[in-house]
């Protein structure tokens, strides 16, 4: 039997108790996972803790009488705000597991350890992926690509791959938050009501000096580093150039990633095209290990029986959905150029799905905005406003798992109270992009945290305490806040649009997620193509 609308029990509006039981299991089925399994917990026992606590998040809806059916609607339509990630990270493992049997990873591999000196090596490779996401505007497409051959290089050198991690990341997100044509530079103004160049003008007072301390930093502990390879420079380069055929062919697939990023190509077309580009590359320069690859897959008679050609069709075909297997007289280069594949992937979106899934509940049943409102009530200064949005856009990256929720709930819930202040919009842009975009691969969990980990074959926990430019650009805009530096300020504004009776911010009911209207129709974060 259907129930009547009206016969239906309206939900409750979310208490502060209500909100914090699912954060506080969060937190406690966390640190047990991270206690019991150490650095393995990301590869499962995470997911069953967020997953459990969205079962615990969902319950505590019911009890407010959330319905089951909206509830899991809301975590569904959460999951499928990452669509876009989940098929670029598809698209990624293919490009790694072709890159690797073309021999496109092995060029620059081979190149870069010739060519980049191990002292300088982390402000290098900072510097070549702040310079390339800023041309492109897609801090992901920089680390699926470059920044997988800058790690497997540093590897090569005998280098600490998490510091190279950390370089790469801190580069890419520099070139993307600072970029024109990233979608996270253009998201942040339109939510807070600016213009995209007044934004990044108003940026550069944070992000300009974060970036050169993180490469000062870079250049410290890249001199201070003693390089031990497990083989020397030449003899790592003798045998990656005997098993492929390097040179300038090989580059072809990432020539043509970064042309078709230039031309604003949707990153997971883009990939993909590289990732068959790189398959197209290993059948014709590469035929010997794709046939090798193929016969070690299947019985070297039934290879003969089907042929070369659909040998290495094969061969491709596996290493995009698996990845391939190097097979040189060097334990380390065979590590260095093995991996990659779809599969490789599922980890990380599975991580991805459990999270955004949580995240989805606790938005639908009103507890981000509980947990959010006392931030906001209690901002009574410009510096407290301020940090109010930084604590908030951190806080929704941790518990919403994505940066674009963070980034569009967040400047909603603030352009109100930034316009009675009087406050300049390019200041809640700026704060937003300070601390929502570049914390977000900082957390595990977090869309972007579990990207980078997965394409950078370094877990967030081992990367996190090295990506410089993450952790001090957010570090500058807190201290601006309290020091009421750089808020620009306007005439205080009154808007036309839906806000409380008591002018404190968006109609309050909406807020809680306990609106009479229609409770489908709720935001829960609305994704572009991802960065």
């Amino acid at each position: 039997m259907v129930v009547p609308e009206d016969a239906k029990p309206v939900p409750r509006q979310a208490s502060l108790f209500d909100a914090l039981v699912p954060v506080i299991f969060l937190i406690i089925s966390l640190a047990f996972a991270i206690i019991i399994y150490g650095d393995n917990a990301i590869g499962g026992p995470v997911q069953v803790s967020l997953f459990l606590s969205a079962i615990v998040a969902g319950l505590m809806g019911y009890k407010n009488s959330h319905s089951i059916t909206r509830m899991s609607k809301a975590a569904v339509d959460s999951i499928a705000t990452a669509m876009g990630a989940i098929f670029i990270l598809f698209a990624v493992g293919a490009l790694i597991g072709t890159w690797n049997m073309s021999g496109t990873i092995a060029t620059m591999t081979a190149w870069g350890i010739q060519v980049l000196s191990p002292s300088w090596f982390y402000l290098t490779a900072a510097i070549i992926c702040g310079l390339i996401a800023l041309g492109i505007g897609s801090a992901w497409t920089v680390m699926g690509t470059i920044g997988v051959a800058l790690v497997a290089i540093s590897e090569a050198l005998g280098i600490n791959t998490a510091i190279a991690a950390g370089s790469v990341i801190s580069g890419a997100y520099f070139g993307d938050k600072m970029s024109p044509l990233s979608e996270t530079t253009n998201l942040a103004p339109a939510i807070a009501g600016t213009d995209l160049y007044t934004h990044i003008r108003s940026m550069m007072v944070t992000t300009i000096p974060a970036i050169l301390i993180a490469l000062g930093l870079f250049a410290f502990f890249g001199l201070r580093q003693d390089a031990r390879g497990d083989i020397p420079v030449d003899a790592a380069v003798e045998a990656i150039e005997k098993y492929f055929t390097t040179g300038l062919i090989p580059l072809i697939p990432l020539v043509a990633v970064i042309w078709l990023a230039v031309k604003r190509t949707p990153p997971t077309l883009a990939i993909t095209v590289g990732a068959l580009l790189g398959g197209v590359v290993a059948m014709i320069f590469q035929t010997d290990r794709v046939v090798e690859f193929a016969t070690s897959t299947r019985d070297a008679a039934d290879v003969d029986a089907v042929g070369t050609g659909l040998a290495l069709v094969q061969g491709v075909w596996d290493a995009m959905a698996t990845g391939y297997v190097a097979e040189t007289e060097f334990p380390a280069i065979n590590d260095l150029l093995s991996g990659g594949g779809m599969e490789s992937m599922l980890n990380t979106i599975w991580l991805i799905m459990v999270a955004l899934a949580f995240g989805g509940i606790m938005n639908i049943t009103g507890f981000l905005g509980r947990l959010i409102e006392p931030l906001r009530r209690r901002a009574k200064s410009d510096r407290g406003a301020m940090g109010a949005v930084g604590t908030t856009a951190i806080g929704i990256n941790i518990l919403a798992a994505d940066q674009y929720l963070a980034i569009v709930l967040t400047g909603n819930v603030y352009k109100y109270d930034f316009r009675r202040r009087g406050i300049a919009p390019q200041s809640l842009s700026r704060q937003i992009e300070d601390t929502a975009t570049v914390t977000s691969p900082l957390i595990p969990w977090n869309s972007c945290g579990a990207y980078a980990a997965g394409v950078l074959g370094v877990e967030t926990i081992a990367y996190f305490p090295w990506c410089f430019f993450n952790l001090i650009n957010p570090v500058l805009s807190f201290t601006y806040a309290a020091l009421g530096f750089q808020i620009k300020k306007i005439p205080p504004q009154v808007s036309d649009e839906k806000e409380q009776t008591d002018s404190t911010g968006p109609n309050e009911t909406d807020f809680y997620g306990v609106s009479g209207q229609n409770a489908d129709e709720l935001p829960i974060g609305e994704k572009k193509d991802d960065d």
